[in-house]
C-alpha cells in the first residue's frame, strides 16, 4: 500500500474581489503518492501553476486542506511553512531562476544556506549533487555564461541538494529544444525512479505527460477527464 506525500481536498483559491474576484480553483482534490510520478495537465489559464503553488505551500489556498507527509500544512506558522517546504520540496522552474551574477556552485548552495548548513558541508554536497547530473566542471562558471540545457541542470542540481521527498517541475523543459528538453526529462524520471523522489510535473504538453505514472487534468478551475480537457 503506497503512502501520501501530499494531500489536497476541497481546494479553492481566489483572487480579487467583488465584480474582479477570479476563482482559479474551485473545488479540486488531489494526491501525489510517495515515489510516483504526477502530471498536473492543462492549458493556459486551467489553474494547473496555481494548484501547483499551492501543493508547495508558495501560497495560500483559499479554502480546503492541504497534507504534507502526513502533517496538516494549512495554519502552520510562516516559519514552520518555510521550514517544511525547504526540508521537504525541490523545485524546477521553466525559467530557471538563477542567480545571474552567482556562480553555479553558488545557485547550488542556496537552498543549503537558507538552512543553515555550515559552509565547507553546502559546498562538498553541492559539488557532489552538480557531479552526480554532470556539470561539475561548471562549478565556477557565473549562471549567465551556460546554455539553457545547462541552466536546467543547475537548476536540477539546486533542487535535489537537500535530499527533497518531492520535486515540482513546472514546464521544466518550457525554454529547451526538443533533443535538450528531452535530455532534462529523463534527468527527472531517472531521478524519481533511482531515488524514489515524487515527481510533480505541470505541463500542457501531452508527450510529457504521458511518460508519468498518473495524470490530472485541470480545466477551468476543476479537475476533469481527459475528454473533458479537449471539448
Amino acid at each position: 500500500m503506497s503512502a501520501t506525500a501530499i494531500s489536497v481536498k476541497n481546494l479553492t483559491k481566489t483572487y480579487g474581489e467583488g465584480s474582479g474576484r477570479f476563482a482559479a480553483l474551485r473545488g479540486v482534490s488531489v494526491k501525489a503518492e510517495l515515489g510516483e510520478s504526477l502530471a498536473i495537465v492543462g492549458k493556459s489559464g486551467s489553474g494547473k501553476s496555481t494548484l501547483m503553488h499551492v501543493m508547495a505551500l508558495l501560497d495560500e489556498p483559499s479554502g480546503g486542506k492541504v497534507t504534507v507527509m502526513g502533517q496538516r500544512a494549512t495554519g502552520l506558522r510562516s516559519a514552520e511553512l518555510n521550514a517544511l517546504r525547504n526540508e521537504t520540496f525541490g523545485f524546477v522552474f521553466q525559467q530557471f531562476f538563477l542567480i545571474p551574477g552567482a556562480s553555479v556552485l553558488e545557485n547550488v548552495m542556496l537552498p543549503l544556506t537558507i538552512a543553515g548548513v555550515s559552509g565547507r558541508e553546502r559546498r562538498r554536497r553541492a559539488m557532489e549533487t552538480l557531479e552526480q547530473l554532470e556539470i561539475a566542471d561548471k562549478a565556477s562558471n557565473r549562471a549567465t555564461d551556460l546554455s539553457g540545457g545547462q541552466k536546467q541542470r543547475v537548476a536540477i542540481a539546486r533542487a535535489l541538494v537537500n535530499g527533497p521527498s518531492v520535486i515540482f517541475a513546472d514546464e521544466p523543459t518550457g525554454n529547451l529544444d526538443s533533443a535538450t528538453g528531452e535530455v532534462v526529462e529523463d534527468i527527472l524520471f531517472t531521478l524519481n525512479r533511482e531515488k524514489a523522489i515524487t515527481l510533480v510535473i505541470v505541463t500542457h504538453d501531452q508527450t510529457l505527460a504521458a511518460r508519468c505514472d498518473r495524470r490530472v487534468y485541470l480545466k477551468d478551475g476543476l479537475v476533469v477527464t481527459p475528454k473533458e480537457l479537449t471539448s
